[in-house]
């Protein structure tokens, strides 16, 4: 498994430019040619989500699945959840240029609906690191916006349907959550349900990870 500092955050350095989902999925397509000797199974839950469509979409030979879990893309939903979303995107994005990281991201746990008692008992919670105030602001700063903005090209998804797998929290509501069936519908597919929320992977590691490797255990197997 690898996984790895998305730019701007903690080891990975910056650039001039705020960089936006295209230059994140570069970034990733540069992992993968490094790292792996063929076609990768890829997960991506919330940003990671988001990016993990765009990977697929410019580099499809490199990608052998990708679980796309919540991704808050609001231009796959409808016009009503759409407005709804990128309204709660702004609002973060707004609290965190007049009141600092702490109120946005109380503002965006509860746009994902984020609830701390849907965990396993014993699921450890990572400490905050050195870097977490520096991480939050360049998020806030720079990819909490490009997410908003991000716009897929849906001729493009469509045509790599067979890669992607639509992912969603059993307890997650929302809009967010919404994203990932309005992604199914476009694809013509079944959202495939997790364990938890939005953060289930973090909250309900261990369920989670069972489930991940159900869906990407190739078939007959």
């Amino acid at each position: 498994m690898v996984t790895y500092d998305r730019r701007g955050l903690s080891r990975s350095s910056s650039t001039d430019e705020p960089p936006d989902l295209g230059t994140h999925a570069g970034d990733a397509s540069r992992v993968l040619s490094a790292v792996a000797d063929g076609p990768a199974l890829v997960f991506g839950g919330s940003i990671g989500a988001a990016i993990a469509l765009e990977l697929t979409v410019r580099h499809p030979a490199q990608v052998r699945r990708a679980v796309i879990h919540e991704p808050p893309v609001s231009a796959l939903l409808p016009d009503g959840p759409r407005v709804e979303l990128v309204a709660a995107q702004l609002d973060v994005e707004q609290a965190h240029h007049h009141a600092g990281v702490p109120a946005a991201m109380a503002r965006f746990a509860r746009l994902a609906r984020i609830d701390a008692a849907d965990r396993e008992p014993d699921a450890p919670l990572a400490p905050p690191g050195p870097d977490r105030l520096a991480n939050l602001e360049f998020f806030l700063s720079h990819d909490a916006p490009a997410v908003r903005r991000y716009r897929p090209d849906e001729a493009a998804l469509r045509a790599q349907a067979a890669r992607i797998v639509p992912a969603a929290g059993a307890t997650s509501t929302g809009p967010v959550p919404q994203c990932a069936h309005a992604l199914a519908r476009l694809l013509d597919t079944e959202v495939v349900t997790f364990p938890g929320g939005h953060n289930g992977f973090a909250f309900r590691p261990r369920a989670f990870a069972e489930r991940l490797r159900e869906v990407l255990r190739p078939t007959g197997a």
